[in-house]
């Protein structure tokens, strides 16, 4: 059975363009295309989608309202078409908050040009929502070959000693409301929080901005050399690989911009490849929800290195795809469902000396 996709966009042009897109693919089929969230709920009804792309900017009703509407009356996986700029960010972050599964990027300029040049990018988030979980609010296409994180850096021959803690989280599709449930729920003396979730660089600022306000942790872009400090957490920039380091007694964060690994830059595996050679036995790991593998092996080395490490369960990801494979590696000590990792995290602190955490 081919994925039946709605197109909701009160673009002409767009929903030709989209439309095109999706009956190019061998497993995908347009049913419909719809100018504006009225006509679509009909076309719902009529059609029933498995996957549904949707316009934030429409006439009548805009796509949040209408986003919020759907998720509460008839939960399907949704994707967001959003513009690549910083208020366009806030909308999509507030998108993924109401259920929506990912975003596809809508070019301001060359529309034609843009939205080709995304076209394997568009087909593959659309198979990745016709599988993932959606939750009610109150295979995917062959690859090349990707890189792996010695594209970055090598694996240390030794550890330099030092007892301070620091978390580490990966997380992709679904990720944005995860880590947020993961932050909201730590005390505001935590170790240091070092982040990679997939995003694209004007995303980064605005989904750290959005954390800050929400958790009792600083939460903010990661910027090269500054200090990794208890209570604050820091999410690696769009444009740039995150790794923890170490600059004489403390960790630092190092941002690099080579290659992509896994097909990403942020890359999980870069980050937890680098806090197992810089912390060791003093991280404290987690891979949450996403799709792909990014992440598996560096938290296999993070195990290795002495580190503990926990995996998001299946029945609350929304994808369990990164969680799987790292499960299937053999580099997760605990795997928990998301609302159960904060407190196991803390307690494990308590366990392991950490001081500062009182709870």
């Amino acid at each position: 059975m081919k994925i039946k996709v709605l197109v909701v966009d009160d673009s002409a042009l767009i929903r030709s363009l989209l439309t095109e897109i999706i009956n190019q693919q061998h497993d995908m089929v347009c049913v419909g295309a719809a100018p504006d969230p009225y006509v679509a709920r009909e076309m719902i009804k009529a059609l029933e989608p498995d996957v549904l792309t949707l316009d934030v900017e429409m006439p009548k009703m805009d796509g949040l309202e209408f986003l919020e509407k759907l998720m509460r009356l008839r939960p399907m996986p949704v994707l967001m078409i959003s513009t690549l700029t910083e208020a366009g960010s806030e909308i999509t972050l507030k998108a993924l908050e109401l259920g929506a599964i990912d975003y596809i990027a809508k070019p301001k300029l060359d529309v034609v040009k843009g939205v080709q040049s995304y076209a394997d990018d568009i087909a593959e988030k659309i198979r990745i929502a016709a599988r993932a979980k959606v939750f009610k609010r109150s295979h995917p296409p062959d690859v090349p070959k990707a890189n792996n994180a010695d594209a970055i850096l090598p694996k240390a021959a030794g550890l330099l000693g030092s007892t301070e803690k620091v978390l580490i989280i990966g997380a992709s599709t679904g990720g944005t409301e995860a880590i947020k449930e993961v932050l909201m729920r730590l005390p505001p003396d935590s170790p240091g929080v070092l982040i990679t979730q997939h995003m694209p660089e004007k995303f980064t600022a605005a989904f750290a901005k959005r954390l800050d306000g929400l958790s009792s942790l600083r939460v903010k872009e990661a910027e090269d050399g500054e200090r990794v400090l208890p209570g604050h957490a820091y999410v690696a920039p769009g444009h740039s690989h995150l790794l923890l380091a170490r600059r004489g007694a403390n960790y630092v964060a190092s941002l690099n911009q080579g290659p992509e690994v896994n097909r990403h830059r942020p890359s999980v595996d870069v980050l937890f490849r680098s806090a197992a050679n810089v912390a060791g036995k003093n991280a404290i790991a987690m891979i949450l929800t996403g799709m792909g593998k990014d992440g598996a092996a560096g938290m296999l080395e993070l195990k290795q290195a002495g580190a503990y490490t926990f995996a998001q369960d299946e029945a609350s990801c929304v994808v369990f795809g990164m969680p799987k494979e790292a499960i299937a590696m053999g580099g997760v000590n605990e795997i928990l469902t998301l609302k159960d990792i904060p407190g196991r995290v803390i307690q494990l602190l308590k366990t392991l000396g950490h001081g500062a955490i009182r709870v």
